[in-house]
């Protein structure tokens, strides 16, 4: 089953270069090039998709990838939905960020306000042992 973001990705990169190659495609998705061979099927498939060949400069076959107007509607939807699944991500991590800032200020102030003798004071003593004079 092609993910939505594949498909996003792929509808958007068609869009800017219709005669990107498939192994160029691959590439940059990193996936295989019998992944991308299958997701632009699929997508041809579903009508989103149509598939013309022409011959380039080095006199070899190449294909030319054209949205259809089912197509362009599928990438605004998609990337609608994209965008929303990607603010949940950012917002879901920067609450992770801030729980995480917030345990490190609370370790910061217990280590720095413990009580603790004051040749100890800005010294690790795991790290840093003080020394017998």
């Amino acid at each position: 089953m092609l993910s939505d973001e594949y498909r996003y990705k792929i509808l958007k990169r068609l869009e800017t270069e219709p005669e990107v190659s498939q192994r160029e495609l691959a590439k940059e998705l990193g996936i295989s090039l019998g992944k991308a061979n299958y997701c632009l099927k699929a997508l041809v498939e579903r009508g989103l998709v149509k598939v013309n060949n022409f011959r380039n400069n080095q006199n070899k076959k190449a294909y030319i990838y054209f949205l259809t107007t089912k197509g362009v509607e599928e990438k605004s939807r998609i990337t609608v939905q994209f965008l929303k699944s990607k603010i949940v991500e950012y917002e879901t991590l920067k609450c992770e960020v801030e729980k995480l800032q917030y345990e490190a200020e609370q370790i910061q102030i217990s280590k720095n306000g413990n009580g603790c003798n004051s040749e100890f004071e800005g010294r690790d003593p795991i790290i840093e042992p003080i020394t017998s004079k």
